[in-house]
């Protein structure tokens, strides 16, 4: 059986973004002669500043999905519905690209309250973000707990050798994943990265997901969707194992 982690869209809702990143990056890194040469220009003219980028001016865009958040420009905007075992996954990403190059993206997927109910906040958010470190190749410098709204949710800045810096932030309300990232050159500081990552302003959000008690008799992982779909491990009034008659 498949375990959850490996079935979370957190990455899968981004993975158009991080493969336009990696391209941007070669864009902005490189020059016709190739990425090898590009970069060590800055090494080899260490004397001369890169010129600093204009910083974006964020405007309030609001989605029909219920949130209202910073963004520099109109954003792309992609709609999914994906499997999910035997369920369906409804995902938005929302992407808005600056002018160096930087992407600024909010995903969102609606998960079934049942799977979300069935682990700790706290495992599907390491999941989501353990999904991306795996995605971009990365590292994590650091992290941190964050909440919005009493929402709970993860904080953490990942360092990639496929599409730079990565800052980003989950947060799970309801059965909901916010997946929220800024891409950019660590050649170039990004300043604009914590105004966008902390816009996010929720419109009539559900209320938080209960989670529901394992019981201690059942062997099934609850972590699996096959285990959802089956209805062996997710059912409370299922999940005991039948006694034989002696």
């Amino acid at each position: 059986m498949r375990p959850l982690s490996r079935l979370l869209l957190a990455s899968l809702t981004t993975l158009a973004l991080i493969a336009g990143a990696c391209a941007n990056q070669q864009k902005t890194d490189g020059s016709s002669s190739g990425g090898a040469q590009a970069t060590s220009t800055i090494e080899d003219v260490p004397n001369e500043a890169p010129a600093a980028p204009p910083a974006p001016a964020f405007k309030p865009y609001e989605a029909t999905e219920g949130f209202v958040i910073g963004m520099p420009a109109e954003p792309q905007v992609e709609r999914k519905q994906v499997p999910l075992g035997a369920n369906t996954v409804n995902t938005a990403a929302f992407s808005s690209r600056t002018e160096d190059g930087t992407i600024f993206s909010i995903s969102t997927a609606d998960y079934p309250e049942r799977l979300v109910a069935s682990r700790p906040p706290e495992a599907l958010l390491n999941e989501g973000k353990d999904g991306l470190v795996k995605q971009v190749q990365g590292t994590i410098k650091e992290e941190a707990d964050v909440t919005l709204d009493g929402y709970p949710g993860k904080s953490y800045t990942v360092s990639s050798p496929v599409v730079g810096e990565v800052k980003a932030r989950n947060f799970l309300v309801g059965p909901r994943l916010y997946t929220l990232l800024v891409i950019y050159n660590p050649n170039h500081p990004n300043t604009t990265a914590d105004e966008f990552l902390t816009s996010l302003k929720l419109v009539n959000p559900p209320p938080a997901v209960t989670t529901a008690t394992p019981d201690a008799g059942t062997a099934t992982d609850a972590g699996t969707v096959e285990a959802m779909d089956a209805g062996t491990g997710m059912d409370a009034g299922t999940a005991a194992p039948r006694r034989r008659k002696k």
